[in-house]
């Protein structure tokens, strides 16, 4: 059988995307790690939460950290700054830098590309469900802290980065807001991660490349880095809800941040297409 031939089966039934989506989430519902990361998403804020009101002292050196026994949005915004910097990178990764290369790790590209579905349909119900994930742990996430606030501390008035104050209903708003502003740089590593799954064909490199690319980029952002530099960074996105945090918001970033994350998610992915419709599955 040729490479060809496990490309383009005779028969191509509807619904390819749909089944292999429909499939792929079926199999990352059973796997315990992801059950892992998305209970360590909706359960890790209350133990943030109880964790700071066991102690006077509050992560004063973040945005909002000083509020954090004063109202309970603080508690969101905080771990959304954390979560930012170091942990949308890994946890999105778990499943896309895996979800290709789980394939050559149980040598089941053969089979799979025999099952009357193209190697675009296998791709694209593929990424739909990492994507998928990458949205359920921004939004378990962002729905444990939020809720870890507001009945661990309480959902008194926010102050805003300029000293304004917000009253609760709009903080409330604010802090989902803030929130959604992270999905589309959280997607772009989610794009990355798949990229490194087709490329490496290792799940192990696959889900800590994109980690060390994140981390590479934050470390850059720290030194003296050029700005125009600095805005082109995929990390750089998760700091554009600042400028909803104000009592005159700016949208500059945002939509800056969009754009770049935009760019990433389409390169990495017609990256990752390329290599996999040109290797050759009857090497291995």
């Amino acid at each position: 059988m040729t490479a060809l031939a496990l490309d383009e089966p005779a028969a191509r039934p509807r619904g390819g995307v749909r089944t292999v989506y429909l499939w792929e989430l079926e199999k990352l519902t059973a796997q315990w790690r992801v059950r892992a990361v998305a209970a360590l998403c909706l359960l890790a804020p209350f133990a943030f939460v109880l964790a700071l009101k066991t102690q006077d002292t509050v992560p004063s050196d973040t945005l909002f950290g000083r509020w954090v026994h004063d109202t309970g949005y603080a508690v969101p915004l905080v771990v959304l700054g954390f979560a930012g910097q170091w942990g949308f990178p890994l946890l999105t990764s778990v499943v896309a830098g895996d979800i290709f290369a789980s394939e050559d790790h149980h040598g089941t590209w053969q089979t799979i590309l025999t099952r009357s579905r193209t190697r675009a349909q296998i791709f694209t119900g593929k990424v739909l469900a990492a994507a998928t994930f990458c949205v359920v742990v921004v939004a378990l996430a962002g729905a444990g802290s939020i809720a870890a606030g507001v009945l661990l501390v309480g959902h008194q008035p926010l102050v805003a980065l300029d000293g304004s104050l917000v009253p609760s209903g709009r903080a409330a708003e604010l802090a989902l807001l803030s929130w959604l502003c992270v999905l589309p740089p959280a997607l772009g590593f989610t794009a990355l991660g798949v990229l490194f799954s087709i490329a490496t064909r290792h799940s192990a490199a696959g889900i800590t490349g994109p980690v060390l690319v994140g981390l590479l980029m934050q470390l850059y952002a720290y030194v003296d880095a050029l700005d125009v530099v600095r805005h082109a960074l995929l990390t750089t996105p998760f700091d554009a809800w600042h400028g909803l945090l104000s009592a005159t918001p700016y949208y500059r970033p945002l939509v800056e941040g969009c754009a770049v994350s935009a760019a990433y998610t389409v390169v990495c992915l017609a990256a990752g297409y390329l290599l996999l419709r040109r290797r050759d599955f009857t090497k291995g």
